[in-house]
């Protein structure tokens, strides 16, 4: 009895091995590009059409790790506003950046982003790290331009 289970086994084993030889050799061709399956956030904006440039709008973004997002940071007062979330931008995967339809690609955080006038920048990513990461317009904290994202 013990070798017709063996030969059981055996031919289960074979019946197995080949659709996993399969799929373990389509490898990275069969895995889930998470880009594609990115959420909108709603729009980071900074200051107002009716001159109150110290406003912002969703202060806080919450989000959930190993999840893609595109998130648009649009300033729309006259100030210069400089964008900092380097703890935050340490923590996800950047995917690109988009400014004016042109986009931007590279292996490593950006410092910062500043809009010298009106704009909108738009990044794509992947959260990795859960943690709340503060966010700032340099210079202009006390005026309430702070905020964070939220990743769960």
């Amino acid at each position: 009895m013990t070798a017709t289970f063996r030969l059981a086994g055996l031919r289960l084993a074979a019946l197995l091995a080949a659709p996993l030889a399969a799929l373990l050799a389509a490898g990275p061709a069969t895995a889930l590009d998470l880009t594609k399956k990115r959420q909108t956030l709603p729009d980071l904006v900074l200051g107002n059409e009716e001159g109150n440039d110290f406003v912002v709008e969703n202060k806080e973004i919450e989000l959930e790790s190993g999840k893609a997002y595109r998130l648009r940071i649009v300033a729309k007062g006259r100030q210069e506003y400089k964008f900092y979330a380097p703890e935050f931008f340490r923590y996800i995967w950047l995917n690109q950046i988009v400014i004016q339809h042109l986009e931007i690609h590279g292996g490593g955080p950006p410092d910062h982003f500043e809009f010298d006038e009106p704009g909108e920048i738009a990044v794509e990513f992947v959260t990795i790290k859960p943690g709340e990461y503060p966010w700032t317009i340099r210079g202009l904290e006390a005026k309430g331009m702070t905020g964070k994202f939220i990743v769960k």
